[in-house]
């Protein structure tokens, strides 16, 4: 009855009072009948709030239940404008981190002729960067998750720019070991802008965008080779520590325009942030907020956050400990790769017979030359073609096959390099092979990892994974720098098992993470 008199009130508002009496006088002839004035007025409302609906329809996207979900939100609004400036952003750490692991191989033979320093010193200058990695892996991740992804890494560039700036003035050894110590230590935070990238991700596009972002590693490493081409012969290693500062500088600034995850505002309880960061993202990339409340599950607010001793929990344990030796096993190998390529560059075969003994008492170093950068360039321009062949197979072999496929293809190259050559050819082509392989497993490891962990202990999970990363590296220049030396069949049998035994703990991982949402606690992950 009501929706018949708002719709008389409707047709009659604004009449006059000759118009009401002309209704008077001629109510049978506009009337038909009696039962047909509710059923038309009812009609005509109906096709009212129809028309309203379809018009609201069209300019927001509505969930049947009135509420929604972050990811729910992520894959409504797509891949847009936001992520690409989020990979930017991202990616500009990524070249960093690169340029400052890349110096490594450069900076220990630079060391070796202006220092005199030992091979094992060789050894701890890049050992010491990885320890202090290892040691920060865990700190950072507590960090990202207790107070944010963006706190850490704002944090992380400012600390980063420090340290490799003062690197380039230490007087002594030990200074420099110091220095490159704290170097590692701030690096250690890097990762957590692939978990920051990751939650901004939607499903579908989530693998292939992780592993692209590894571009800009690869760009970063090309850019250092070329950055020491141009300044070792004539200015030195310690411009080279310098000017390799300037993207972490970039980085630096733009550090307050980085968002904060929507995901960890949602874990710590904090939704109106979290559906103000979601608005953003919506705005920049051009699509209608969804309608009605966001919602917070009480039990991922209520989770642990931040907890390395979680990550062994009944749930987790399985998962947690074969990725660590993944994780291990994957920087042992791409590291060894690194430092294994100028180590051969540098020394012929009769000078690898010589003993350890030998060349601890030799005074003379050989430089790299420009021969030796440009085939140090082309093994590290190995990395793209092991991107994009990555991207190709993860999202039709799933993360699991894909790993354990790549480290069996990593064994069989790097067996090739059992018996000694001076063949520059053959050993460019071995190492550009051996290293691009490896790569898109680190960039696999990287898709899989923040995939499996629920958002409370992602980050942590995250940065225990690169933590024992940077383990693997500690010992592999003692392998690639050290050992090789005496025995070049030796060091690469080693990374060949190690390659072996990681593709069969790929095989017992419990959970494939392809085509699966990101969790919010741990049962949902079954």
């Amino acid at each position: 009855m009501s929706q018949i008199l708002s719709a008389v009130r409707r047709t009659t508002r604004g009449r006059s009072a000759a118009e009401y009496e002309d209704l008077d006088e001629h109510v049978t002839e506009s009337l038909p009948s009696a039962t047909s004035v509710p059923r038309q007025l009812e009609d005509h409302y109906d096709n009212h709030i129809a028309e309203a609906d379809e018009i609201e329809m069209t300019s927001v996207s509505v969930v049947p239940d009135d509420t929604f979900t972050v990811t729910q939100a992520v894959n409504a609004f797509g891949f847009g404008r936001f992520q690409v400036k989020l990979s930017l952003f991202t990616g500009l750490c990524w070249m960093a981190d690169s340029m400052e692991m890349t110096i490594l191989s450069i900076l220990s033979p630079a060391l070796h002729c202006d220092w005199h320093i030992t091979r094992y010193q060789q050894a701890l200058t890049t050992t010491i960067v990885f320890l202090g990695m290892m040691l920060s892996s865990t700190f950072w991740g507590n960090l990202s998750d207790r107070y944010g992804r963006k706190q850490a890494l704002t944090l992380c560039a400012v600390l980063l720019f420090c340290y490799g700036l003062l690197s380039s003035l230490a007087p002594n050894f030990l200074w420099i070991l110091f220095l490159r110590g704290l170097v590692g230590f701030a690096i250690g935070c890097v990762p957590q802008s692939v978990t920051l990238y990751a939650e901004f991700l939607p499903t579908k596009q989530r693998a292939k965008c992780v592993v692209l972002l590894d571009c800009f590693w690869a760009l970063g490493a090309c850019f250092e080779v070329l950055l020491a081409l141009i300044v070792m012969p004539t200015l030195g290693w310690q411009w080279l520590l310098a000017l390799s500062t300037i993207p972490l500088l970039a980085f630096a600034l733009i550090t307050p325009w980085l968002p904060e995850s929507a995901r960890f505002h949602v874990a710590s309880g904090q939704p109106d942030e979290a559906l103000a960061t979601l608005q953003r993202v919506a705005k920049e990339n051009g699509k209608p907020m969804l309608l009605g409340r966001l919602v917070v599950d009480d039990s991922a607010t209520l989770a642990p956050r931040g907890r390395v001793t979680h990550l062994l929990h009944s749930e987790l344990r399985k998962t947690s400990l074969l990725l660590w030796f993944i994780w291990i096993v994957c920087a042992f190998c791409y590291y060894g790769v690194v430092l294994m390529t100028t180590e051969l560059f540098e020394t012929s075969c009769a000078e690898q017979s010589r003993t350890v003994a030998d060349l601890e008492c030799a005074a003379d170093c050989k430089e790299l030359s420009t021969r030796d950068y440009v085939d140090l360039l082309w093994t590290t321009i190995a990395e793209f073609p092991g991107i994009f062949a990555t991207v190709f197979v993860i999202e039709r072999c799933g993360r699991k096959n894909t790993m354990a496929v790549q480290f069996i293809i990593f064994t069989i190259c790097i067996s090739f390099l059992f018996v000694c050559t001076d063949n520059r050819v053959f050993l460019t082509i071995m190492l550009f092979l051996a290293r691009g392989i490896i790569a898109g497993v680190f960039q696999a490891a990287y898709v899989y990892t923040p995939e499996v962990y629920p958002t409370p202990l992602r980050a942590v999970g995250v940065g225990t994974c690169s933590a024992m990363a940077r383990l693997g590296a500690m010992v592999t220049p003692y392998v690639a720098q050290v050992l090789m030396q005496s025995s070049l069949m030796f060091a690469t049998a080693v990374y060949g098992l190690a390659a072996l035994l990681a593709a069969v703990a790929c095989f017992f991982l419990p959970i494939e993470t392809k085509d699966r949402e990101m969790v919010e606690t741990v049962a949902q992950r079954s």
